[in-house]
């Protein structure tokens, strides 16, 4: 049953899109939109958006880890990348 999941194809689906759930709802939950709106400075506060929302893929990284499939934390790992660049353009 590991094989049929152990693919590069859904650990990057899952790194790239729960990031994006992730720092859609912290934004919602912080009021965020608002903030930007009214003060602007929106790059900082995306880069640390960007930053925080990468976690998530941290702990399903162990967890692919310790189940020992090794395609899907690579998958993971390729699909939290444009984020982490994400926070360094938005950063400089």
């Amino acid at each position: 049953m590991r094989e049929i999941f152990d693919k590069y194809w859904i650990g990057i689906l899952l790194g790239i899109l729960l990031p994006a759930a992730v720092g859609y709802v912290y934004i919602e939950q912080n009021h965020l939109w608002w903030l930007m709106e009214n003060f602007g400075n929106r790059e900082a506060i995306l880069t640390r958006v960007c930053i925080i929302s990468v976690f998530p893929n941290m702990a399903l990284l162990f967890l692919f880890y310790t189940t020992e499939t090794w395609k899907l934390a690579r998958g993971v790992i390729i699909g939290a990348l444009p984020y982490v660049l994400a926070a360094i353009a938005l950063n400089f």
